[in-house]
Order: structure tokens, then sequence, then C-alpha cells
């Protein structure tokens, strides 16, 4: 079975001025994060908008992707909705456009019992001929996946991990403690990637990897050889950038971010407002600071 590991973009999901999908440019970033050493690719995450996104735009985005990817590494695609007809729905999509994994968030809006959400994630899983990540953000969901819950499900054998957004390292440690060896731990907080790699977790899906992918790379990479002091650096560096990412709306920031890298991915879909000056001037401080290069475009 399918083992997430490694560095993973949360990808975000490029725009025209007129909000339509800009496949150019989506096609353009799959080539840059594997030109940067990307251990595979997350299209339709929380920085992805998945939830702005029709079904219709959310399939031909995985299509892209996989296609542009051409199998160099797997792709992981987010096909989490609320209800649990719809997810099974979209998961069936993603794998007949050739996603490798399915990420499934909690449903949302409502507060589920963790019975519920666990007769979701099986009913899900037991439809799905795709390897799933869990995927924990409950401060955008309002529902929490606790580690009791998570593992019963590491027991389902397409259910090969989970992508721990709580912004808790005590409930990531949790997560990996009550797991075993062949489940895999992803950190969704990339301030937390470094500690999590010390601690047993098998790597994460990383925003900041939108705009920095060389030392978000690093990081995995220099702690997997023992070069601890590199991969301190390299988490020192994403720390700085994800410092100001709150400054905006989601994903405000990054998208302008990568604007600023030299990427037209656009404005965020509306009601999302674009950065405002003062925003902007503080965003392009913080990013001056940091002295590495985004790369070369291709």
């Amino acid at each position: 079975m399918f083992k997430p590991e490694g560095i993973v973009p949360a990808m975000v999901t490029p725009l025209r001025d007129d909000q339509s999908l800009n496949e150019p440019v989506l096609r353009q970033l799959v080539r840059r994060y594997i030109a940067a050493g990307v251990h595979g690719l997350f299209c339709l995450g929380t920085n992805g908008e998945f939830f702005s996104l029709s079904f219709e735009e959310k399939v031909k985005v995985i299509e892209i992707v996989v296609e542009e990817a051409g199998g160099r590494v797997p792709v992981y695609a987010g096909t989490g909705c609320v209800s649990t007809q719809e997810t099974i729905r979209l998961t069936g999509e993603a794998r007949r456009v050739g996603a490798d994994v399915a990420s499934i968030i909690t449903p949302y809006f409502l507060a589920y019992t963790q019975q519920e959400l666990k007769e979701h994630f099986l009913r899900v899983a037991d439809a799905a001929a795709l390897p799933i990540i869990l995927y924990n953000i409950p401060g955008r969901t309002g529902n929490a996946l606790h580690p009791a819950t998570v593992a019963e499900l590491t027991l389902v054998p397409n259910i090969v991990g989970v992508k721990d957004s709580s912004g808790q390292f005590d409930n990531l440690l949790q997560y990996i403690g009550l797991s075993g060896s062949g489940f895999s731990v992803l950190a969704g907080t990339d301030s937390l990637i470094l500690p999590s790699l010390f601690a047993g977790g098998s790597g994460a899906i990383a925003a900041t990897a939108n705009v920095f992918p060389e030392d978000a790379v690093s990081v995995y990479e220099s702690w997997k050889r023992g070069a601890f002091e590199e991969a301190n650096e390299a988490q020192n560096r994403l720390n700085a950038f994800r410092s100001v990412l709150s400054i905006g709306t989601l994903p405000s920031v990054l998208k302008e971010a990568m604007m600023l890298a030299g990427y037209d991915v656009g404005p965020p879909r509306s009601p999302v407002a674009p950065l405002d000056d003062a925003q902007r001037e503080l965003l392009k401080r913080v990013y001056g600071s940091l002295t590495s290069p985004i790369g070369t475009h291709s």
C-alpha cells in the first residue's frame, strides 16, 4: 500500500482576474515544484480554495495536475465534501482522472460526533479504490478527529495516513504514538515539520512550499541525512515566512507572495479580497528579508 512521506506542497489554485481557472499557470507550478525535488503534489486543499470551487472545477484541477506530473511524483487530491455521498462521488472522479491518493477532510459546518466522523470515513474508504489520508483541521471545520478515532481508522487497509493541521504538537504526537509503522502522520502546520520528523512523523503537506519549495524539501532531506543544522536553518526560514500568512484572509497572502515571486496565480476567489497596500508592504518586507530565491521559472 502507498506510504505518504516527504514534502508535498499544498498547492494554490491559480485563477484569472475573471475568477476562472488558469490552466497554464497551474501546469507551470507543477513543473516548478517537481524541479525543486518535492515528493508529491497536493491539490484542492485549504490553500487550494477547494471550498470555493465547483465540482467540475475540482475534477479539472486534479486532471491537469495529474497530466502535467506525468507520474513523476504522486498526486494527492482533496476530495472531502460536506456529505458522505458527494465525497464518495468526487473521490471516484479523482481516481478516474488518475490521482494517486485522496485526502479526506472532516465534514464541516455541523458539529459531528466521533462516531459520525468514523462512519463517514469508513464508508468513503469502503467505496474508494484509492489510498486515503485523513485531514484534521478543526480550526476551519469545527470538527476535530480525536487520536482514539484515528487509531481505529488506521486498521482500515486503504486509510494510510493523516494530515494534522490542528497546530497542536501534542495532538500530532498522539497520532504518531497511536498509529503503527505503516501509517503516516504528516504535519499540516509548517512550523512543526522538523519537530514532527524528530518525533516519528513522515513529512508534511506544506503551504509554504508554494513559495519556498527548496527550503521545505531541505528540511526533510537534511533531516534524513542527519544534517540537523541545515534542516533547522531551512525550518527557520519557513517559520519567518509563515509568520506573515495570517495578515490577510486565506489564501490572499500566499497568493500575493507568489505574485511577488513572479508566478501569476491571480486573486483569491471572492469574497476573499486581495491584500490592501499596508498588508502588501508588510509582506514585501518579510519576503524581501528571505534571501533564498524561489528559483528559475519554467
